[in-house]
């Protein structure tokens, strides 16, 4: 994607006023690796950090099939009717973005994609754990200063992107199918430690039954664990994203989560924690960043490699020799 490149008080003028085609230069901005863009990016972020943070920040994730974008295109269109505005980061496998992604996200979200008071876009994996953005982060604090109270992040619901999606988000919610209790054992109690709301969804027709025995399957492994905020106990419910049962109630849940964890003080210290684990997450990225940069590195690392494929240098001597070389550059 060409970025256009422009003053920065009308990078934060036109995200403060709503305005969706500057909101997405913005995310470009701060996606992009390129070095002309750093210092610009880092400057906006700067600015609009006094304006962000008022946003209830949602995980979504869920097997392949759960009907993650449905349930995100149903629920999000009962939001806005709320009188909100809601923005959407689905997080796209592809290594960049394509008119294909961002065409597959509205063609997935047909109601939210035609609301002006949504927004919705792919974050690129770009090489990151478990498909999960670099950037999303920074993104959530643009969209927060855009005036979006409701933040869902879109997870591929594969491997260890649960986890790095609940670092960033106030609220994790796993969606699961009608008969998904019986695979309970299967089910890692890492990921249910970590989980808010625990959604049957697809709870209609002649599933409605097996859905709501589903979810007494998954009230009583919750009832077990240790909740994943404090002041919240974690719950297990039904709905139907195709024909909007349940969704006023998954509404007013998120409503009263805000609500008590915010009374019991845990709101915002998940904040501080997520600041945190930004903080160690930007350093381990510029590190490697400015390794592979690093013009001695880059005129070793083929030799180095060549070495230990072809087992002549073991691998850790050969890691070590080169972060020696880093440290002293």
């Amino acid at each position: 994607m060409v970025i256009e490149i422009m003053e920065i008080h009308e990078l934060i003028e036109g995200v403060r006023r709503n305005n969706r085609s500057i909101i997405g230069q913005a995310i470009s901005l701060v996606e992009s690796q390129a070095e002309k863009h750093r210092t610009l990016a880092g400057q906006l972020l700067q600015e609009i950090l006094p304006h962000s943070g008022n946003s209830l920040r949602i995980g979504i994730s869920g097997m392949p099939g759960a009907g993650k974008s449905t349930l995100i295109d149903t629920l999000g269109s009962y939001i806005i009717e709320q009188g909100h505005k809601l923005a959407v980061l689905a997080i796209d496998p592809s290594s960049g973005f394509s008119g294909g992604s961002i065409l597959g996200d509205k063609t997935r979200m047909e109601k939210l994609s035609r609301s002006e008071h949504s927004f919705i876009r792919p974050s690129p994996a770009g090489g990151t754990l478990g498909g999960v953005a670099r950037k999303t982060r920074e993104a959530m604090l643009i969209l927060e200063a855009a005036g979006y109270d409701f933040i869902i992040v879109e997870t591929v619901g594969v491997g260890q992107s649960e986890y790095t999606v609940r670092s960033m988000v106030d609220f994790f919610m796993l969606l699961q199918i009608p008969g998904s209790g019986d695979e309970l054992q299967g089910i890692k109690r890492g990921i249910m430690e970590i989980t808010d709301l625990v959604l049957i969804n697809k709870a209609d027709g002649e599933r409605k039954g097996l859905a709501e025995k589903t979810r007494q399957d998954f009230a009583m492994a919750v009832h077990y664990l240790q909740p994943a905020s404090a002041g919240w106990s974690t719950k297990a419910a039904t709905c139907s994203a195709l024909t909007g049962e349940g969704i006023p109630a998954i509404y007013e849940m998120l409503n009263n989560f805000r609500e008590q964890v915010t009374a019991s003080g845990f709101f915002e210290e998940r904040r501080r924690l997520q600041r945190k684990d930004w903080l160690h997450n930007l350093l381990e990225s510029e590190l490697l960043l400015r390794f592979y940069r690093n013009e001695l590195i880059a005129g070793k690392l083929a030799q180095f490699e060549q070495a230990v494929c072809e087992g002549q240098m073991e691998v850790s001597e050969a890691a070590e020799s080169l972060l020696r070389d880093f440290l002293k550059s």
